[in-house]
């Protein structure tokens, strides 16, 4: 693997809390291109022959394994869109941690678009962590426009964690997904904005199969001038259960929109949803401040709190 520089080594600890290579299947990308990889076993990585981006083929029963696939840009205007398919076999069990992370000093805008898709089979369980990341003093801007569909088999089942905390400039995230019977979905967004920086999450999830069911929870910080953008339709096309909830604090002249949506086409299907926008608790900080934190320090323990 090709020897990466501290800046490099910084946003992979940021992004998959990685600080030396990972044990297991792993392809680690900088800069527009593959610096390291490994195969399993069990799970194979392999480049696509006609577009940017690699395969990921996870054998049915395989257990207690790992895939990392960080993705680091530490270069001023580097612009790519990268496909990476998941193919998790039957009765598998694996954890999947994803994420990217720009460092731009420069004048030019800095963007990666990533396009994941995930075919989940019969029983089988994936945990997929992607997380976000921003930094470096340049005035060119930090892009991520992340793109994620899940097909589920029946009783499969997925939990995505989706962070995104510092320094991302500009980022739309969208999120599909397709379950069968008895296939359970759940998602947890962290989310936080400052400055100017402009964030929108789409999620669009299909209850196809009877018993499958989906909760979709957002926490979201806008401080600033950010503005933040929060949409998730549920359609329930069976007897199954669909949860959103959207719980937003803001800060200075944060904006935030809120859009649940609930579409039931099967008189069985229980669909529900959640929003709340609001903002820190006078009382929540005085306490604090009584225990001997400035007001600041009280405000941030709060939204440290509030995002875990």
């Amino acid at each position: 693997m090709k020897e990466l520089d501290e800046t490099s080594k910084m946003i992979l600890a940021e992004v998959a809390d990685l600080h030396k290579i990972p044990v297991g299947a792993f392809n680690i990308r900088e800069n527009g291109e593959s610096v390291g990889r490994n195969s399993t076993a069990n799970i194979e990585i392999v480049s696509k022959t006609d577009k940017s981006g690699i395969d990921i083929k996870i054998k049915p029963g395989t257990k207690n394994e790992s895939v990392h696939i960080p993705v680091v840009i530490s270069k001023t205007g580097v612009n790519e869109a990268v496909y990476n398919d998941f193919y998790i076999g039957e009765d598998a069990d694996v954890l999947i941690v994803a994420g990217c992370g720009i460092d731009n000093c420069g004048s030019a805008d800095s963007e990666h678009d990533g396009i994941h898709r995930f075919f989940i089979g019969k029983g089988a369980h994936i945990k997929y962590v992607e997380k976000h990341y921003g930094s470096g003093k340049g005035t060119g801007k930090r892009i991520l426009n992340p793109v994620t569909e899940v097909y589920m088999e029946e009783n499969s089942s997925c939990e995505m964690e989706m962070v995104q905390i510092k320094g991302v400039d500009d980022t739309t995230r969208v999120t599909k997904a397709e379950l069968k019977e008895g296939a359970k979905l759940l998602v947890s967004e962290r989310l936080m904005t400052h400055d100017d920086q402009r964030a929108i999450s789409k999620y669009d999830v299909d209850l196809n199969g009877e018993g499958s069911s989906a909760d979709v929870v957002s926490r979201a910080v806008a401080r600033d001038r950010s503005y933040q953008e929060f949409e998730a339709t549920i359609s329930g096309n069976a007897p199954c259960h669909g949860h959103s909830e959207c719980d937003s604090l803001i800060m200075d002249q944060g904006v935030v929109l809120a859009v649940p949506a609930l579409k039931a086409n099967n008189v069985d299907a229980e669909l529900v949803h959640e929003a709340a926008i609001g903002k820190i608790a006078g009382e929540q900080i005085m306490k604090l401040m009584t225990l001997g934190l400035t007001e600041q320090e009280a405000e941030e323990e709060i939204i440290n709190g509030f995002l875990k």
